[in-house]
């Protein structure tokens, strides 16, 4: 089998692959194939492991060949792949849900506190040499315990978020497409409509998928609902917000800040985004624990072996 996997990934993947079939391809270089390299190194694969930074469309499809078989994404989104046109070409598409929920919940929590507290901004201080001592009102923050989370999307991710609100005391709204009774009745969490949940939270953590009525979800209306002491946290996918609108909410004092591991078109951060102290900005790492990276790895590997082998891949998308 010719099977080409397009950028390092955690060891445990590549053993598994290695013991399956030795021979495989790999970019080995740490970083992303540029679009002329993907079309070239696809070609007569029967397989391909992709990561959510390939754009795997209708062209890299056919400039692979007629006898691909499967595209095993490591990510929970898939976003990046065209599913309908896989599915037109008989082509199996697999991802790794599951595996990095806690991993990014956590860090949507690291990014919530870090914004309310100023972490980021007040250690670039104390390393400039600016610290002369304790004062009153040196970076004073937001409270977190006893406020209002805003959970947008109550799926996975979003669950494991609110959950852990319990051990702040922290009202729940959340939005999704249906009724979240194990959620509820863990967190006294309330569903309500998108607008309620902006107006009415003083912590909004973004979790929705990315699809065409998604995108810029949070645009600059939608800033204008929430407080001006309220907080913005995406760990979903950057185009869920329209970055020109938030640098202008920063800036004008619409939202008092806000925290992005996800950029629109990245790994380009809008540069006015940049200028600003009241945004804490992590470069896509939300899942970036060595378990989780690892257990992705192997979900992604596993995907791949078994839909090679005739077998439905225990992650399937289009069955």
């Amino acid at each position: 089998m010719n099977i080409f996997v397009t950028q390092l990934i955690p060891q445990s993947g590549l053993e598994i692959l290695r013991r399956a079939y030795p021979g495989f391809r790999i970019n080995s270089e740490e970083r992303v194939l540029g679009r002329g390299e993907l079309l070239e190194c696809v070609k007569g694969a029967d397989g391909l492991l992709a990561l959510l930074t390939d754009r795997i469309d209708a062209e890299v499809l056919d400039a692979a060949g007629a006898q691909l078989k499967i595209v095993a994404n490591m990510a929970v989104g898939y976003d990046n792949v065209d599913l309908e046109a896989a599915t037109r070409r008989g082509i199996m598409v697999t991802n790794t849900p599951g595996v990095l929920t806690d991993a990014t919940a956590d860090h949507a929590w690291a990014l919530l506190f870090s914004i309310a507290r100023r972490v980021p901004e007040s250690e670039r201080y104390l390393r400039a040499g600016k610290f002369k001592g304790w004062g009153p009102l040196l970076f004073l923050g937001g409270a977190v315990t006893g406020r209002t989370l805003g959970i947008v999307g109550a799926g996975r991710i979003g669950s494991a978020v609110a959950m852990k609100s319990r051990g702040f005391n922290m009202r729940v709204l959340y939005t999704a497409r249906s009724p979240k009774p194990r959620l509820e009745a863990e967190t006294g969490a309330r569903r309500v409509e998108l607008e309620e949940l902006l107006r009415e939270s003083d912590f909004v953590s973004l979790h929705v998928p990315l699809a065409p009525d998604t995108v810029h979800l949070i645009h600059a209306g939608s800033l204008r609902l929430m407080k001006p002491t309220a907080y913005l946290i995406n760990t979903g996918r950057g185009p869920l917000v329209d970055e020109a609108a938030l640098a202008d909410g920063l800036r004008s004092g619409v939202i008092a800040g806000a925290a992005l591991d996800v950029f629109e078109r990245e790994p380009a951060v809008h540069a006015e985004l940049l200028k600003l102290e009241n945004v804490v900005l992590t470069p896509h790492t939300a899942s970036a624990t060595i378990e989780s990276r690892s257990k992705m790895s192997t979900m992604a590997a596993e995907n791949l072996i078994a839909g090679l082998a005739g077998q439905r891949p225990p992650n399937l998308l289009n069955p």
